[in-house]
């Protein structure tokens, strides 16, 4: 008998668990059937769990207790994401050539550069209660479904099969120790401004980035800006951007964009349900699968449902039936990039306070496919990796950030702030929040609304963190700010709260977080909506998400009516057809298919080529549209005396340029241009699998953004994940997470939620188990396996 049901089991899981076995899709219960897969055996779980996955494939694990349903949401997202879990492994362990060959060799060892290394008790320690045995649990599941997969290779997902790898069995400390995938700041715009100033002195750096609070940048004593290459960041940049492939080629990603996002609530004296609504929509990349993955986790006294990481156990955005919560990056500054003197006859020791004392090395052995085992040297500082060593002049290079302390895995606090069931229970959690740096939106079914940043900020006594600095003590950080010390709104007045990533420290706050922010063009515009009306519905938060408005480019339209286009033709038609633009960036806009060109790929660049070398302006990923727009409507405060004949000159070359680029691709008619015929949605998969492309709307500065490739104006950061909660009636919530749940591209969840995504739509995110049982697609029951039973 036990043997006929252990049979049965391995019959079942077969027919769940292998997506890419060709010919059986029509026998998998989980692709669109409302067959039911009785059990399937999974070691590790002391009690049954039941898997339950809704018509948008979303899964709700209801276990009996927390253990199981952390092991069997590990397990699960092993089953719908596993290559996208073992590729996120490798790379932030630096073990891509184990599986990839010896062309990974560089790139693994900048990400073992950038791995937490510190005491592990600390670490654990550091994160709520639970959290250790929450990561290991979530590790079992994973490992009992690798070992599965292993056991049975016919049914590994297609890229390994493509690929020739296997994936690999995980630890607990893999989770905690990868810092790379967090989103922090501002190495980057350091050493950019370093060779901006380099060139063209205090106002190249002006023209960089808007800095919030009004600020001038000090360089610090001891450092020449000249002496930071414009290299200095490339072995950071390997260890932090993703993996692409083409075809059957492993090759690093360009260099990486930002992101950022929208999250708000509105209290019930703003909401025609007299309930709160909580809205957010994070901006990151859109590759296929998606980086977020919705689950719904239920055991006694947890019941929580939203998007997490899908590396991660528990959700960073959702609700627990209580509280909901979003998230929006921060502008801590969190780095610091070293600038270290070499002693003139040894260069493994640098200059610290007054004396010669050695780099610490560590050496390692790199598995790599093909060939032996190589030996990689990674080099440390007092302050964290050496990025770089220059010889000739005896420099070296290194940084300092805060994701080397403990406690700052990227989203691993969420686990314990999920639990929360009053602002301010949410609050003191928070102070644990380390990176990345998040503001924190808060809605409950007591009316209660709030913001709170989380962020690991440190004290810089001496300098500001704009530069880079000497490494020879004289800029040490004298530890960080406690989360108490930050900021925090509860039930505001205006009756909501929100965020977009824009400068929100209160005027005179003692704490100096950064300078660094994004434009306030999609918050300003969120709260001239939300201010406009006490009756907001969830729908209209859901069309609010999608709004396309930009205000930044009336601003630059409403410049043009006193700009002459001289005697050039396509400068005259350039100008009659931008003066009829309203400034809504919708996909058949025939103003923003000129507009749009015209500002990211000739005006913005030309603005910067004018201001700082054209070395420098080609390594800015995207020019701040708030400097722009401030050298169009001050130009002399820009180019000086006679600055608006400057100005002038600037906006009739560069719009004949676009003009003539637009017009060769869509054609004579610019009535008839279109800007989702330019700018377009891809969800680009691994091994070419992608979904789309679609016609795309919005800009840098919508609501609903978009940052695009300039010139080929594919969308790179946009909003693939988009939640509206009805906070209270939560069934009435709903959500999309483009492409789809799955990373199996023959599954119907691969990409089933595209077109919902494409179209604006949105899908029910259901709690109850009521609802959930009127739209259940399929149930697993996981069983503990019979070695384990007792």
């Amino acid at each position: 008998m036990a043997l006929r049901r252990t049979a049965a089991a391995l019959v079942a899981a077969v027919l769940a668990l292998t997506p890419a076995v060709p010919g059986e899709a029509d026998q998998d219960p989980a692709r669109g059937s409302a067959r039911e897969v009785r059990e399937v055996e999974v070691p590790g779980l002391r009690e049954p769990v039941r898997l339950v996955v809704d018509r948008w494939g979303v899964p709700h694990l209801y276990a009996r207790n927390t253990d199981d349903v952390f092991l069997a949401q590990g397990y699960n997202a092993a089953r719908d994401r596993l290559f996208q879990l073992d590729l996120w492994r490798r790379r932030g362990l630096g073990l891509l050539s184990a599986a990839f060959g010896p062309r990974f060799a560089e790139k693994d060892r900048a990400a073992r550069l950038l791995l937490y290394r510190g005491d592990m008790r600390r670490e654990w320690a550091a994160y709520g209660p639970g959290t250790q045995r929450a990561v290991t649990a979530f590790v079992r599941g994973v490992n009992a479904y690798v070992d599965w997969v292993n056991a049975h290779p016919e049914a590994l997902p297609p890229e390994f099969r493509r690929l020739g790898h296997r994936p690999d069995r995980w630890r607990p400390e893999d989770v905690v120790r990868i810092r790379s995938h967090g989103l922090v700041l501002n190495a980057y715009a350091e050493a950019l401004r370093a060779s901006a100033m380099c060139v063209g002195g205090r106002p190249a750096a002006r023209a960089l980035v808007r800095l919030e609070p009004e600020h001038e940048p000090r360089v610090p004593d001891g450092l020449d800006p000249c002496d930071v290459p414009a290299d200095v960041l490339d072995t950071y940049l390997l260890g932090t951007t993703p993996v692409a492939f083409d075809g059957v080629t492993v090759r690093p990603a360009p260099s990486p964009a930002s992101g950022g996002s929208n999250a708000w609530a509105v209290a019930p004296s703003r909401s025609a349900t007299g309930r709160p609504i909580l809205a957010g929509d994070p901006h990151r990349a859109t590759p296929a699968p998606a980086l977020r993955y919705v689950a719904h986790l239920s055991a006694p006294g947890l019941d929580v449902i939203g998007a997490g990481e899908p590396a991660l156990p528990g959700i960073s955005m959702g609700h627990n039936g209580r509280a909901a919560f979003a998230l929006t990056v921060f502008g801590a500054d969190q780095e610091d990039l070293q600038v270290y003197r070499l002693h003139p006859d040894d260069s493994g020791r640098y200059l610290y306070r007054g004396r010669w004392v050695p780099f610490t090395t560590v050496r390692e052995e790199l598995p790599v496919a093909g060939e032996a085992a190589r030996q990689v040297t990674l080099t440390f500082s007092r302050h964290g990796p050496v990025l770089k060593v220059d010889e000739t002049r005896k420099l070296a290079y290194g940084l300092r950030t805060a994701w080397s302390e403990p406690g700052t895995a990227p989203y691993l606090v969420g686990l314990d702030a999920m639990t929360a069931k009053s602002f301010a229970e949410f609050a003191a959690k928070a102070r644990r929040w380390a990176a990345p740096p998040e503001n924190l939106v808060y809605a409950d079914t007591s009316g209660a609304i709030g913001w709170v940043p989380g962020a690991l900020v440190p004290r810089r006594p001496r300098h500001d963190g704009l530069l880079p600095v000497p490494g020879d003590g004289r800029y040490e950080w004298a530890g960080f700010h406690d989360g108490a010390e930050l900021p925090r709104v509860s039930d505001p007045e205006s009756g909501f709260v929100a965020s977009a990533n824009e400068y929100n420290m209160p005027p005179g706050h003692p704490v100096r977080v950064g300078y660094e922010w994004e434009a306030a063009a999609r918050r300003d515009r969120i709260a001239d909506v939300l201010s406009g009306s006490a009756r907001h519905t969830p729908a209209g938060m859901a069309r609010l998400q999608r709004d396309q408005v930009d205000g930044y480019a009336r601003r630059i339209v409403a410049v043009l009516r006193d700009i002459q286009a001289g005697d050039d033709p396509e400068t005259a038609a350039a100008l009659r057809h931008l003066r009829g633009y309203d400034g809504t960036a919708s996909a058949d806009s025939p103003g923003a298919a000129l507009f749009e060109p015209w500002l990211s790929g000739h005006l913005a660049p030309a603005f910067l080529s004018e201001l700082v070398s054209p070395a420098v302006a080609a390594r800015v990923p995207r020019a701040d549209v708030r400097q722009v727009i401030d050298a169009l409507e001050r130009p002399d405060r820009w180019f000086g005396a006679g600055g608006a004949e400057a100005r002038d000159r600037l906006v009739r070359r560069t719009l004949r340029a676009a003009y003539l680029e637009v017009r060769g691709r869509l054609g004579d008619d610019p009535a008839a241009w279109r800007w989702g015929d330019l700018h377009h949605a891809l969800f680009p998969h691994a091994l070419g699998r992608h979904v789309g492309p679609f016609p795309r709307g919005g800009s840098a500065s919508t609501v609903d953004a978009s940052t695009y490739l300039r010139g080929a104006y594919r969308s790179l950061i946009g909003a693939p994940y988009r939640m509206v909660l009805d906070v209270g009636r939560w069934d009435e919530s709903t959500f999309v997470s483009a492409p789809g749940q799955s990373g199996d591209p023959a599954s119907p969840h691969y990409s089933d939620l595209a077109a919902a995504w494409r179209s604006g739509a949105q899908v029910p995110l259901l709690y109850s188990p009521a609802a959930v049982a009127r739209n259940t697609e399929s149930v697993i029951t996981l069983v503990p396996a019979a070695a384990g039973r007792g």
